[in-house]
């Protein structure tokens, strides 16, 4: 049975595309699909925001721009917006979804498992704890977060998007 907060009509809704960075102090349920790329969320379960991001490569190769479709730059930007909104460090809990290893390419480039490995290590060095995640396989995944309760729903996609996976798997992870 899905989690569903009773005012979700109240919430803002936001679909976050890959790239992107969404934080806010105010309740929203944001959702994004994942194949290869990862979806990392923090959390501060004692002031009940969120800040995610969905970043596509790993790591920054210094040319260009910096964006926030790489993961060492995208996981920071997170860490530095919940401090700015007034986590306190060690209130701060993270979870992380995604790196499927989806296509033809029989694993040669293993982006989605160096896109995990990444988060693993950052989130490790910045002693921020990892409270639940959903990583690697085979499957895509749709996330419905809730960024006031920390609650996410997941529910797994096939190679082909078309053929949607009726099983829903419901998380409630969140610290109560």
């Amino acid at each position: 049975m899905p989690i569903a907060p009773t005012n979700e009509g109240n919430m803002g809704k936001y679909y976050l595309y890959p790239g992107k960075v969404f934080s806010s102090k105010k309740p929203h349920i944001v959702d994004t699909i994942l194949g290869s790329c990862v979806a990392v969320f923090l959390w501060d379960p004692v002031l009940q925001f969120s800040c995610i991001n969905h970043y596509m490569l790993p790591t920054w190769d210094k040319k260009g721009i910096a964006s926030f479709k790489y993961g060492d730059v995208a996981i920071p930007e997170l860490l530095h917006r919940m401090i700015a909104m007034g986590s306190n460090r060690e209130n701060i809990k993270a979870k992380i979804f995604g790196g499927s290893e989806i296509g033809n390419s029989k694993g040669s480039f293993n982006i989605g498992k160096r896109n995990i490995n990444l988060a693993h290590d950052l989130l490790k060095k910045e002693q921020v704890p990892i409270v639940s995640f959903s990583v690697g396989g085979s499957l895509g995944r749709k996330i419905i977060f809730y960024t006031s309760s920390g609650d996410v729903l997941i529910s797994y996609i096939r190679h082909d998007i078309r053929d949607f996976d009726k099983q829903n798997t419901t998380l409630n992870l969140s610290e109560k």
